[in-house]
């Protein structure tokens, strides 16, 4: 079964602009170790540069194009979906947590049933 949606890098700038800006995103994570002694503050301008670079060097790329355009679809998309409003969303939460008590109560019972056939009736272990 081969799948045709898997993409393949074949540009060695490609490649290059990919390891770079992945290259990038590590150093700032290292960067923040590494600034153990320095603020906080300093330790987390490390990893916002090495991110924003890493994003800088991976929009240079073609895999990177693809990935933000596919990106701005996927917001776009989200701006249209049709969401709950809060009553049917709190309606759905409380029908879900009464089906959840239901179900605790259901398998404590049956759980203590067994209990009581096994421990009591069967093999006479009385509490």
């Amino acid at each position: 079964m081969s799948n045709q949606n898997v993409e393949v890098i074949t540009s060695a700038a490609d490649r290059a602009k990919v390891a770079l800006a992945i290259a990038a995103v590590v150093a700032g994570l290292v960067g923040f170790y590494m600034l153990a002694a320095q603020p906080t503050i300093v330790r987390i301008a490390s990893v916002i540069a090495g991110l924003a670079a890493g994003a800088g060097i991976g929009w240079l790329s073609s895999p990177g194009q693809r990935f933000f355009a596919f990106a701005k679809d996927s917001w776009s998309e989200t701006k249209r979906v049709t969401w709950p409003e809060r009553k049917e969303t709190t309606q759905v939460t409380l029908i879900v947590f009464a089906f959840v008590l239901a179900m605790a109560i259901f398998l404590w019972l049956v759980d203590k049933s067994l209990e009581w056939v096994l421990y009591d009736l069967l093999l006479g272990w009385k509490k």
